[in-house]
């Protein structure tokens, strides 16, 4: 299936970066999926995100690194996808390299009764300097799926890179 992916929130820890164009962006999704026929996709952060974009009939939503990371953002999303158990939900994995904070993220949209849950693993923060923009950290996606055997896992090579020569070798 084809999917338009948009970002209609950005988190920025600074104020005064773009930050998305919110609801109006959504009205924009609607008009891709009425003109392509496409399933329409957006990141949410919170309950009102999740009810704008069930309200804008987006098709999947995903939720993003940082989000991921805050045990009380990931509860309060779960329970605004209560009733939507056929609704998609992508989680990449958490800034931070823990295996434990994905896993408590996947289990509370789990307990929310979603059925249709994929993760996105795009790399890892680090202090360390190396050839990656967010190293990969392959053994916490392995443990996933160790965990998870049939949790269905997509590798975003570009946003573990960083560059396009990386985009190859990564894929492999």
């Amino acid at each position: 299936c084809h999917n338009f992916r948009a970002g209609v929130w950005k988190p920025r820890t600074k104020p005064g970066g773009f930050e998305g164009h919110g609801e109006p962006a959504l009205v924009w999704l609607e008009e891709v999926k009425k003109e392509t026929k496409m399933l329409v996709s957006t990141e949410v952060a919170t309950p009102e995100h999740v009810e704008l974009a069930l309200k804008h009939h987006v098709d999947i939503l995903w939720i993003g690194a940082r989000t991921s990371a805050n045990p009380f953002a990931m509860q309060e999303i779960a329970d605004a996808l209560v009733g939507h158990e056929n609704l998609p939900v992508l989680i990449k994995n958490p800034v931070n390299p823990d295996v434990e904070l994905w896993v408590g993220g996947i289990e509370r949209i789990y307990r929310a009764g979603i059925h249709k849950v994929g993760v996105i693993h795009r790399g890892f923060s680090s202090a360390d300097k190396t050839i990656y923009r967010n190293v990969p950290n392959w053994h916490i996606a392995i443990e996933l799926r160790r965990r998870f055997p049939n949790l269905p896992i997509i590798c975003d090579p570009s946003h573990i890179g960083g560059r396009r020569d990386l985009i190859q070798p990564l894929s492999q």
